[in-house]
């Protein structure tokens, strides 16, 4: 019988990047903020219809919402609402140049991806100032 016994052999494969190491591309945070966004404008439509059903309940209902959107937590939700929607809209016509086959390139595509990111930041902050200062007909 021959001595040869089955040895495993050492893989010269890499070990997988910790996470102290491992950098997200930001096309990927910005495809999971997506994704996330879309689920929260999910829970945004629950309170719109909310809304809604406060406002046809006559001035008793508007008031029971109205006095919890004015609480420093409500006024987080709606800002992160207004983000959500902002962010979402601008993603998604990123996607559909994506469709039409436009920026692709890498450099081209984080770019884009922190544009919409810091884009869709100053544009919820200019909405959300313009309903606070009551400029677009909030507050009258």
């Amino acid at each position: 019988m021959a001595d040869n016994p089955q040895k495993p052999v050492a893989s010269t494969r890499p070990l997988s990047p910790h996470l102290t190491i491992y950098r997200w591309p930001v096309t990927m945070a910005t495809s999971i903020t997506h994704r996330a966004t879309g689920v929260g404008l999910s829970v945004g439509a629950v309170i719109l219809a909310w809304w809604l059903v406060s406002i046809s309940n006559g001035p008793e209902g508007w008031q029971s919402f109205h006095a919890l959107s004015d609480t420093p937590i409500g006024l987080l939700v709606v800002f992160g609402l207004t983000w959500s929607l902002v962010y979402h809209f601008l993603n998604g016509i990123r996607h559909l140049a994506w469709d039409l086959g436009y920026g692709f390139e890498k450099n081209l595509a984080e770019r884009n991806s922190m544009m919409i990111l810091v884009g869709s930041v100053v544009i919820a902050v200019a909405l959300f100032a313009l309903a606070w200062t009551g400029h677009g007909g909030y507050l009258r």
